[in-house]
């Protein structure tokens, strides 16, 4: 076939895909470059685009022509679940058979690797946590790499740790790429990657240095959005803002935060007002998540209050507006998230409004940032001295990471060569390893580069898509004329009273639920200590309360700089105690309160019992005694450290090392243990705050196994 019939038979594909019954669609020039080089030349291509280009076209198209041609299925590595709804959907309308294997159809895994194997599949869509997998990855990934027809890499930025949104496990695609037959094309798409990380992905793809791949890299401007910056004095007026405004922004959008506490609130407020908004999160549950997103698709919403959880492969090509409540730490990922607005109208409105706990929570988030080597070690020694493989459960207790961080570094090691995921967890591979010292370092300077890019773009005086632009490498940066500096603010900073009273209100308002640990961590043997299962209820704390959590808008601002480790000690603030006071009421008056008049509620507490503190004393002491004055119930004691023992660096990694580390620190005084003898009901248990819970946890039980009828805890902030 002729590369002129070639195109043709392209473009015949383009028209079914965006369903354009006339066939008068055509492929853009570069959208034609890429196929070409897939279809006709066999070559690998690197498209770095911006969101609303066409990317999925390119590989759509190609499979059809390629099936067409009877090459095997096309195997599209993608992030999100989103994602695959959406392009499953949009394949269907070309034509084309598209299957997913990924962690919410489990039971579908054998019947689409049947239909993969009978040739009854044009694409299969994986999930990059599958290529991790060792049954996947050792019996079904050699099986797809000899008869993959296409393999695409979509949102390959995320194999760049110089990214904003690195995933390790994306690496393993390396291995599939090694065993691709000679002249299987590689497509690898994204829309946010600066210079630095396209160069990187190329390198790791194979779709750079001496190769002759095509590498199609275009321009990144949006001629559709329209960008500003609205600067408020604090969180109450920026929920005002919302509540007013939100009615005149275009359509139907996202309202982005950067905390899960954020999202609830702002969704909470906005309904409260009388706005149709879902919220959307990383704990949002999937069937949830799937049913807000066909909300926004169907204009059923005003807006999604969502997290970065709602990102790549959202697509709504008429979302009118995107708004960031507090900005992101990086301009390529704040691009990245604006582009989901505007692909498909002629205009759509993009603001930031920045907020003073932003980089409170940038520098939360860097904290989780690929580990120190002494603890790197320390994992590589646990599992090399194993005589088994370890599974994550078993191995946390023996090393002072939490889960989830720790499941990172094992993949990224594991990439390296120096771990490997087998059935029943991980093993030592043996091999030598080396920290980057070096690499990690210019990572986080890059980081911090980032950071310092958004505060000078919150704050620059010339063209906000230029400036954008430009953190990508965008050579064509030109002024946009379309921006706030450009051509004038298109919204005033003005609030109603009303809306500013009701954002005070809400975010005021103190108290959240503090959920008691039921369970004993796993793997607590494994360093000495004889608990396991459920607590015993003999031993167990109550539900309790906290003024607000650290990472909200609301109390969080007011209570972080409150309980940061530079803060100097000293008696609880009068508002912060008065809140404390509004807390115990609603608590008492609430479902279940000793003030409730339920014929269930709980007791009244009788008496009131604070924690040590080696950094804190005079604030949790102040605090107790003024409930215990205001509740009119004495000031029993207070769960005191043993001497001796090192309390100062008690971890916070995770549950088992923190555990093992308070176990025996804690004790009571022997008139303490003689006042909850003779107490008549439960204890309120005070403390500053709180992180994982095991202190009041073991603190609970101790009082309990002393006498203590209950305990219910009482602190200042949640974390999270």
């Amino acid at each position: 076939m002729s590369n002129e019939d070639l195109r043709t038979a392209a473009d015949a594909v383009l028209a079914r895909l965006v369903g354009d019954p006339s066939g008068t669609a055509r492929l853009r020039e570069d959208q034609w470059r890429a196929i070409e080089a897939l279809v006709a030349e066999h070559r690998r291509a690197l498209v770095v685009q911006r969101t609303g280009w066409g990317k999925s076209a390119v590989y759509f198209v190609a499979t059809a022509l390629l099936r067409e041609r009877g090459s095997g299925p096309t195997v599209i590595v993608s992030p999100l679940l989103a994602l695959m709804r959406n392009q499953v959907e949009a394949a269907e309308r070309a034509g084309i058979r598209a299957r997913t294997i990924n962690s919410s159809n489990t039971e579908e895994w054998d019947s689409v690797r049947a239909e993969v194997a009978a040739g009854d599949v044009d694409v299969l869509l994986v999930s990059p946590e599958r290529l991790n997998n060792p049954d996947f990855r050792d019996n079904v990934l050699p099986q797809l790499a000899a008869a993959t027809g296409l393999l695409v890499v979509d949102e390959a930025h995320c194999i760049s740790d110089w990214g904003h949104d690195f995933r390790p496990d994306y690496r393993r695609l390396r291995t599939m790429l090694a065993e691709l037959p000679q002249g299987v094309p590689v497509l690898a798409t994204t829309a946010t990657a600066n210079a630095r990380v396209t160069a990187d992905v190329a390198e790791q793809l194979g779709t750079g240095g001496g190769s002759d791949a095509l590498v199609l890299r275009g321009p990144l401007d949006r001629e559709s959005l329209s960008l500003g910056v609205l600067q408020l004095p604090d969180a109450a007026h920026r929920l005002a803002w919302l509540a007013d405004h939100l009615n005149d922004l275009p359509g139907s959008g996202i309202i982005y935060t950067l905390t899960v506490a954020a999202a609830e609130e702002v969704t909470a407020y906005l309904r409260q007002c009388g706005h149709v908004v879902a919220s959307y999160t990383g704990k949002t549950e999937n069937a949830d998540r799937q049913q807000a997103e066909e909300d926004l698709l169907a204009n059923r919403v005003k807006a999604l209050v969502a997290t970065s959880a709602l990102g790549m492969g959202f697509d709504k090509p008429d979302l009118g507006f995107v708004v960031h409540l507090g900005s992101p730490s990086s301009p390529i990922a704040y691009y990245q998230q604006v582009g989901r607005a505007g692909r498909g109208v002629e205009h759509a409105e993009v603001l930031l409004l920045p907020g003073k706990e932003d980089e409170a929570i940038w520098r939360y988030f860097a904290s989780l940032a690929f580990p120190p080597e002494e603890q790197v070690r320390r994992t590589l020694d646990v599992l090399a001295q194993s005589d088994r493989p370890l599974s994550l459960p078993a191995l946390e207790p023996l090393v002072e990471l939490r889960r989830s961080r720790l499941e990172i570094m094992l993949k990224v090691l594991d990439v390296d060569g120096a771990v490997h995921r087998v059935k029943g967890g991980w093993i030592a591979t043996g091999r030598p390893w080396a920290y980057d010292t070096e690499r990690y370092a210019w990572v986080a300077k890059q980081r911090e580069a980032e950071q310092q890019a958004m505060r000078d773009y919150a704050t620059a005086t010339g063209c906000r898509m230029e400036f954008l632009r430009r953190q990508l490498d965008d050579e064509e940066a030109v002024p946009c004329g379309r921006c706030d500096n450009c051509a004038g603010p298109r919204f005033e900073a003005s609030v109603s009273p009303d809306a500013l009273n009701a954002a005070r209100g809400e975010l005021g308002r103190p108290g959240v639920e503090v959920e008691p640990r039921k369970m004993w961590p796993t793997g607590l043997a494994a360093v000495g200590i004889d608990l396991k299962g459920r607590i015993p209820a003999g031993e167990l704390a109550g539900a309790g309360r906290a003024l607000g959590r650290l990472s909200d808008i609301g109390w969080g601002n007011r209570l972080r700089p409150m309980l940061t480790p530079q803060a100097p000690d000293g008696p609880v603030p009068d508002d912060v105690a008065r809140a404390v006071v509004e807390v115990l009421a609603d608590w008492a008056k609430g479902p279940g309160g000793w003030a409730s008049g339920a014929t269930d509620a709980q007791p009244r507490p009788v008496g009131v019992v604070t924690m040590a503190s080696h950094t804190r004393p005079q604030l949790i002491e102040t605090l107790g005694a003024g409930i215990a004055q205001v509740g009119r119930m004495p000031l029993l004691g207070r769960v005191d450290y043993v001497p001796g023992s090192d309390t100062a660096h008690i971890p916070r990694s995770n549950s088992a090392q923190r555990l093992r580390a308070l176990d025996g620190t804690l004790t009571l005084s022997a008139e303490l243990v003689e006042e909850l003898a003779r107490a008549d009901g439960p204890v309120l248990l005070v403390d500053d705050f709180t992180e994982t819970g095991w202190t009041m946890a073991m603190a609970a039980r101790l009082l309990r196994r002393a006498g203590a009828k209950g305990v219910l805890p009482l602190v200042l902030a949640v974390q999270g």
